[in-house]
C-alpha cells in the first residue's frame, strides 16, 4: 500500500486472502493446547497441542517459542513434565512415556508402560523418579537413569482410570485422583493409606460421576482438589476429611498448579475462566491465614484445559490454542516484557513460502500442503483503494501427506516448478509441470534417508540448489537439475556439537548460506568453495528471522528482544548503520512488541530498504533516514501534506510502520510494485472450534 508505493498490490493481496480464506477454514486450523509444564531453573514452558505436537517457550528471550517437536496423529499427548533439570516427559493415551532431545530436537526413546492409556504424569521433587496413572487404574513408578527410565514398581492398583497426580514436596506420599475419589499412596510401600469419597453433588443435583481433573498435595499434608462438579475442595491427607469446600463454576473445573512457595494457587475451567486463589491472614494482625479466591480472569473463549504458575505469571491453554500469560503485578519488579498481559496464537515461525515468478504462494498444514495462484487485477486507482479483481486466485494443488506424521517444513522453489517438504522419517521433492492452466507433479524418487527430519528447507535464488538443514546440526547441499538431484556436500557440526539448525538464508547470487541453531549462533558459509566462511558475534537472545541483502551481502538479522542487526559478510564485521542503531538504540516501542519478527526481505530497486513484518505489523526500515529516538512518535511515519518539504523531512524517520495486515502470517514482495500479505483472522479460528459453554448472563 502507500509504504511500498504500489497501487496494485492490495487488490492482489487482499482478493487473493478473501479467496483463500474461504477455502482454507474449511480445514482445521491450529491445534488446541492440551498441556503446559513450566520449568523454574531455566524459566521455560512446555506446551502440548492436542495435534501431538510439543512447544518449548523461553520465558526469559521474550516468550519466544525456541524449539518445537512435530506432531503425530497416533500422540494424543495427556500429560507433560520437566525431570532431572532440564529433561523432559510426556505420555499420552497410546500408553507410551517418551522422552525429548532438546538438542538434536528428536524424539530420545518411547516405552510402554504397560498399563494402557496414561492419563497422568509427576515427576519427584528430587527430579529423579517418574509417575503415571494408567487407564487400567495403575499406577507406576519409573527410575530416571542419566540415558533412559527405568520400571520399578506398581502401586496398590485402584479401580478406575488415574487422572491426576501430586508428589508430597518431600517425596514420601501421593496423592492420585480418580472418578469419585482420591487415594493418597505412601511411597516407600506402594500402598494406599487413604481413601477420600468425592461428593457427587453438583448445583444441589447427585451426578452420576465425579471426575478428580486435578490434585495439588501442599508440604502441609493438605490436598487441593479440581473436579467436574465445579468445585475445588481442601483435604486433610492426615485424616482423610474434607476441610473445605468452594463451588466456583457450573461446568468442570480442569486443572491446577500451586505456585512454590504454596502462598497462592490457579485452576481453570470448562467455561473459559481462570480463578486465582491465595493464601492471605484472616485477619489483618492474625498469624492464621486462610485461601481465598481473589481474582477471576477470562482470557479464553473456551475450555480451560491446563494451567501453570510461574514465580510472576500465571500461565493458562486450552481449546482456543492461545497461550495465556497473565502476570502478577505484586510479583513483577521492574515494568517490562513482564508486565504484559500477552497471549501466544500463531507459530513463531514462517509456513508460507512464495514463489515471485509464478506468483504462488505454498501454505504448509500438519498432513498437507495448499498451492495458490494470487488473483490480479487491471484495474487502477488511488493509493488506499481495494480494486476489483479480473483474475480470482487459483487453487492448484492439495499435496496429502502420506502417514501420521505431521510436516516439519517445506519451501517451493523461486521459479515455482520444485516443492520439498519434510516429515520426521522421510523428505519428499516434487517437480511441477505447468501447462496452460493444468499442473502436473512428479515425485522424485530414492531421496537420502540423511535429508529426513529436515527443520528447515531453502532453494536458491536460481532454484538449482536446495539447501536442507538436518535435525543432526548438518546442512545439505543438493543440486537440482531436470527432473533428478545430486548431493553436492554436507557441511557437518562443529566437533563435539549436535545443535539443530533451525534458520537459514541464501545471498540471491547464492555465493552465500547463513544458518542459526538453537543457541543463537549464525554461521555463514562460502557455497563455491564449500567452507565456513565466519560466524557472527554470538548474541545472547535467540535469532527469529535473518536475510541475505542483494548486491551488498548483507546479513540482516532480528532477535528476540526485538534487536535488529546488519552483518557485512565480506567483511565479516557489522556495518556502520548497525553500529550507528546499537549506539543510540531502538526506540521504547519498537522493543516493547510482543511478538517476534519472523520474515525479512528486501526492495530490489532500493537498497537502502529493509522490509519485516511480525504478526501485528508491517515494517519498512530506510537506513538513509535518522533513527527515532523516544521523543519521536515511531507509529507516525508520514506527516500532514501541507506541511512544507522541511518539516517533512525533519519529522521524518526511518521506520515506516502499517498495522493495516494483521494478525500477518506472511508478508513479501512478489516484484517491484507488489507485495502480498497473507491475514488469519482470529475470528476464523474460532469459527472452527466447538461452541463454547452458555453462561447465563444477568438480566437475561
Amino acid at each position: 500500500r502507500s509504504t511500498s508505493g504500489a497501487e496494485p498490490e492490495s487488490a492482489r493481496a487482499r482478493g487473493a486472502g478473501a479467496e483463500r480464506g474461504e477455502h482454507r477454514e474449511g480445514e482445521r486450523g491450529a491445534a488446541g493446547i492440551r498441556c503446559v509444564a513450566y520449568n523454574n531453573q531455566s524459566n521455560r514452558l512446555a506446551v502440548s497441542r492436542t495435534d501431538g505436537t510439543v512447544e518449548i517457550y523461553n520465558l526469559s528471550a521474550n516468550y519466544f517459542q525456541e524449539k518445537f517437536f512435530p506432531g503425530h496423529e497416533s500422540r494424543a499427548t495427556e500429560a507433560l513434565c520437566w525431570a532431572e533439570g532440564q529433561r523432559l516427559f510426556s505420555a499420552g493415551l497410546n500408553g507410551e512415556i517418551m522422552e525429548y532431545d532438546l538438542q538434536a530436537l528428536n524424539i530420545k526413546y518411547a516405552m510402554d508402560a504397560f498399563g494402557g492409556p496414561i492419563w497422568s504424569m509427576a515427576a519427584s521433587p528430587s527430579g529423579s523418579q517418574l509417575l503415571v496413572g494408567c487407564e487400567d487404574g495403575s499406577v507406576k513408578l519409573f527410575q530416571i537413569t542419566p540415558d533412559k527410565i527405568q520400571f520399578e514398581r506398581n502401586f496398590d492398583r485402584q479401580k478406575s482410570r488415574i487422572l491426576s497426580l501430586s508428589w508430597h514436596p518431600s517425596g514420601t506420599h501421593i496423592a492420585a485422583g480418580s472418578i469419585d475419589y482420591i487415594s493418597v499412596f505412601d511411597v516407600k510401600s506402594g500402598s494406599a493409606v487413604h481413601k477420600m469419597i468425592v461428593d457427587r453433588q453438583y448445583m444441589g443435583v447427585s451426578k452420576r460421576k465425579c471426575i478428580v481433573w486435578g490434585v495439588a498435595f501442599l508440604s502441609d499434608g493438605t490436598i487441593i482438589s479440581v473436579d467436574s462438579a465445579g468445585k475445588v475442595q481442601f483435604w486433610d491427607s492426615a485424616t482423610g476429611t474434607l476441610v473445605k469446600s468452594h463451588l466456583i463454576a457450573n461446568a468442570d473445573v480442569q486443572s491446577i498448579a500451586v505456585a512454590d512457595q504454596e502462598d497462592s494457587f490457579v485452576v481453570g475451567t470448562a467455561e473459559g475462566t481462570v480463578f486465582h486463589f491465595q493464601l492471605v491472614p484472616v485477619t489483618s494482625n492474625s498469624s492464621e491465614k486462610q485461601w481465598v479466591r481473589t481474582k477471576p480472569f477470562q482470557h479464553h473463549t473456551h475450555d480451560v484445559r491446563t494451567v501453570a504458575h510461574s514465580p510472576t505469571a500465571l500461565i493458562s491453554g486450552g481449546t482456543d490454542t492461545h497461550l495465556v500469560f497473565r502476570p502478577l503485578m505484586e510479583k513483577v519488579e521492574v515494568k517490562n516484557y513482564d508486565a504484559a498481559l500477552r497471549k501466544i496464537t500463531f507459530p513463531h515461525r514462517c509456513l508460507i513460502s512464495c514463489s515471485k515468478k509464478r506468483q504462488l504462494l505454498l501454505f504448509q498444514f500438519a498432513h498437507h500442503l495448499e498451492l495458490w495462484r494470487l488473483g490480479s487485477t487491471v484495474a487502477t486507482g488511488k493509493n488506499g483503494d481495494t480494486l476489483p479483481l479480473s483474475k480470482n486466485a487459483d487453487h492448484l494443488l492439495h499435496l496429502k501427506t502420506k502417514g501420521p506424521e505431521n510436516i516439519i517444513c517445506s519451501c517451493i522453489s523461486p521459479c515455482g516448478s520444485w516443492i520439498a517438504y519434510s516429515t520426521v522419517s522421510r523428505f519428499f521433492l516434487y517437480r511441477l509441470n505447468y501447462e496452460h492452466d493444468n499442473i502436473s507433479l512428479k515425485r522424485v524418487s530414492k531421496m537420502p534417508a540423511f535429508l529426513r527430519s529436515a527443520l528447515q528447507i531453502l532453494f536458491s535464488e536460481d532454484s538449482t540448489k536446495l539447501f536442507v538443514a538436518s535435525n543432526q546440526g548438518a546442512l545439505h547441499i543438493v543440486q537440482l537439475s531436470g527432473g533428478s538431484f545430486k548431493h553436492l556436500h554436507a557441511f557437518q557440526p562443529q566437533s563435539g556439537t549436535v545443535e539443530a539448525m533451525c534458520l537459514l538464508a541464501v545471498s540471491p547470487d547464492g555465493n552465500w548460506l547463513a544458518a542459526s541453531g538453537t543457541s543463537a549462533g549464525v554461521h555463514v558459509y562460502n557455497v563455491k568453495q564449500l567452507k565456513l566462511h565466519c560466524t557472527v558475534p554470538a548474541y545472547n537472545f535467540p535469532v527469529t528471522a535473518m536475510a541475505i541483502a542483494p548486491n551488498t551481502n548483507n546479513l540482516v538479522i532480528a532477535h528476540s528482544d526485538q534487536q535488529v542487526f546488519e552483518y557485512s559478510i565480506p567483511d565479516k564485521q557489522y556495518t556502520d548503520w548497525s553500529r550507528t542503531v546499537q549506539k543510540q538504540g531502538f526506540h521504547h516501542l519498537w522493543l516493547q512488541r510482543d511478538t517476534p519478527i519472523t520474515h525479512i526481505s528486501f526492495h530490489p530497486k532500493r537498497p537502502m530498504h529493509i522490509l519485516l513484518h511480525d504478526a501485528y505489523m508491517f515494517c519498512i526500515i530506510d537506513k538513509s533516514l535518522p533513527l527515532p529516538n523516544d521523543k519521536t512518535l515511531l507509529y507516525n511515519p508520514f506527516p500532514p501534506t501541507n506541511e512544507s518539504d522541511v518539516i517533512r523531512r525533519r519529522t521524518a524517520h526511518a521506520f515506516k510502520i502499517s498495522k493495516i495486515y494483521k494478525p500477518l502470517l506472511f508478508m513479501d514482495l512478489l516484484d517491484e510494485r507488489t507485495l502480498v500479505a497473507v491475514e488469519r483472522p482470529l475470528d476464523d479460528i474460532i469459527a472452527q472450534l466447538p461452541p463454547p459453554i452458555k453462561k447465563k448472563k444477568f438480566g437475561t
